[in-house]
């Protein structure tokens, strides 16, 4: 495992700023160890922790912008239903979105491969019109975000040494 290093002085005026900041640090310094990108080999660098926080990031950034629909057709549903997020979000007290992941995991294994294929802008905006059910799944996310976020943030404050060492300049 690489170690994941964030400054004190960072996370505290992160803090200040609010969740959103205060989860940045976290996000951009798993990054910054890992080269910037998630894959299974640089997975294997970090711990469970580190890659839920970055799948929830991915989640919430995906699907504040263009919904369920998007965040598959970008690539990373398997990503979010094939791994044990749903369950790690259980373990970190949010089971209302385990209970929405495992809903949505339904409609993805049906309609993944259609979502994933290449198309058009048309064809992809088709989708959410032949696709309404993600519309219930994207409603739920958008009205629980600042909910889902802030436990988040909850849990990362708590469990601080499972996501970086702190440390002092």
């Amino acid at each position: 495992m690489k170690e994941v290093f964030v400054r004190e002085k960072e996370v505290i005026k992160a803090a200040d700023e609010g969740m959103d900041a205060f989860l940045n640090v976290f996000v951009k310094a798993i990054y910054d160890t890992i080269g910037g990108e998630i894959t299974s080999e640089t997975m294997a660098q970090i711990n469970v922790d580190q890659i839920t926080l970055l799948a929830y990031i991915i989640l919430r950034d995906e699907v504040m912008e263009g919904g369920f629909v998007m965040l598959i057709h970008d690539g990373y549903g398997s990503f979010i239903f094939k791994n044990p997020f749903s369950k790690m979000m259980r373990k970190w007290g949010l089971d209302a979105l385990a209970s929405l992941i495992n809903k949505a995991h339904k409609s993805y294994s049906h309609h993944h491969e259609r979502i994933e294929a290449d198309c058009t802008e048309d064809e992809f905006m088709a989708l959410y019109e032949t696709l309404p059910e993600f519309d219930d799944y994207d409603d739920d996310f958008v009205e629980n975000e600042e909910e889902w976020t802030a436990a988040v943030a909850t849990y990362v404050d708590e469990h601080i040494n499972s996501f970086a060492t702190i440390v002092n300049d």
